[in-house]
């Protein structure tokens, strides 16, 4: 069986002081507090992180706002996975890995804290001439490249991602690097839209909203939709708008728009487009390391910029304010940084 997302334990405390750490719960939706926990203890072949850096993913504001259904979230809960640190601890069986080594988490869950265990699998050993605040987002370049290559994407494809937030703006990054025939991107804010076009994009859309549609604001130019559709959107809405906006014969490959749609899909306009429709986790383990090393690769060489669309740093003591920043969808918030440790 393919490995999924864990979440590793962590006992809450009332006492402080040695021994024990800051960690970050969501109560309830909307709700976020920092709590005190015991420092963990790496098991058998496991590796204890110092985390430095976790940034804030679409997913967890999905959960902070009470966005995904009860079957995968209930609360209290923690959040954060997108994660840089320093191995600090090596339990019984590690080898290969080192204390001191710097790192990228994947696949690890709840990380909004001072210290987690995880398994050998999830770790990604990054240079130390890379900055660890750079290196956090490596945690998102597996599912963004496997996404290009579910796609197919060349030089006769158009190319269409919806959204540019965080990881729109890394999917440009790097369909780019697929050498598409036109990469088109929309969002809402023009600043986003400035960085898509400098990190490659041919066209840029500035929606008039939320609920625009795309091919109102496109059709003129691509009237018959585009080859591969990319939604880079929270929630699930935006499915029924990828739906309308693809080819004939075309591919949507869901790196955002996973959770519930709230908006009828028709799926006879699938039927009858004769629409792949794709999700982009890696089905393999094997395949997840791959992307994790191709993606550390690609930000490492300079390809992938991880550092521009960081726009706000908060200390994990204030892990509310910064979900509150992140939650508001505004020009100046890209992507907010937690700060876990010294």
């Amino acid at each position: 069986m393919v490995r999924k997302m864990s979440v590793p334990p962590m006992e809450l405390t009332d006492r402080t002081g040695e021994g024990t750490q800051m960690c970050a719960i969501v109560e309830d939706v909307g709700q976020i507090k920092v709590k005190r926990a015991l420092i963990p203890e790496p098991g058998e072949g496991e590796v204890r992180i110092k985390v430095k850096w976790v940034g804030i993913c679409g997913s967890d504001i999905e959960v902070f706002r009470g966005a995904r259904e009860p079957e995968f979230v209930t609360y209290p809960t923690r959040l954060g996975h997108e994660v840089a640190g320093v191995i600090d601890k090596l339990g019984p069986g590690v080898i290969g890995l080192q204390e001191g080594d710097h790192v990228a988490l994947r696949y690890v869950w709840g990380a909004f804290a001072e210290y987690v265990c995880c398994q050998p699998f999830s770790v990604k050993v990054l240079p130390k001439t890379l900055p660890l605040l750079e290196g956090s987002l490596i945690e998102v370049l597996p599912g963004v490249l496997h996404a290009a290559e579910l796609g197919e994407i060349g030089p006769h494809k158009n190319v269409l991602i919806m959204g540019q937030g965080v990881s729109g703006l890394v999917m440009t990054q790097v369909v780019n690097l697929f050498s598409p025939r036109n990469l088109v991107v929309t969002d809402i804010f023009e600043d986003k839209l400035r960085l898509a076009r400098k990190y490659g994009a041919t066209h840029t859309y500035k929606m008039p909203g939320e609920r625009a549609r795309t091919m109102e604001v496109v059709g003129q130019e691509f009237p018959d939709g585009f080859d591969v559709v990319i939604p880079c959107l929270l929630e699930g809405d935006g499915m029924a708008d990828a739906i309308d906006a693809a080819s004939q014969n075309g591919t949507i490959v869901m790196y955002g728009c996973i959770g519930t749609s709230r908006t009828p899909i028709d799926f006879f306009k699938v039927h009858k487009k004769r629409l792949d429709i794709l999700s982009t986790e890696p089905k393999r383990d094997i395949d997840n390391r791959r992307f994790f090393e191709e993606g550390l690769r690609l930000v490492a060489d300079g390809l992938v910029n991880t550092k521009e669309m960081i726009t706000h740093i908060v200390p994990l003591s204030e892990v509310e304010r910064a979900f509150q920043l992140r939650n508001e969808h505004s020009a100046q918030t890209i992507h907010v940084m937690i700060d876990c440790g010294p």
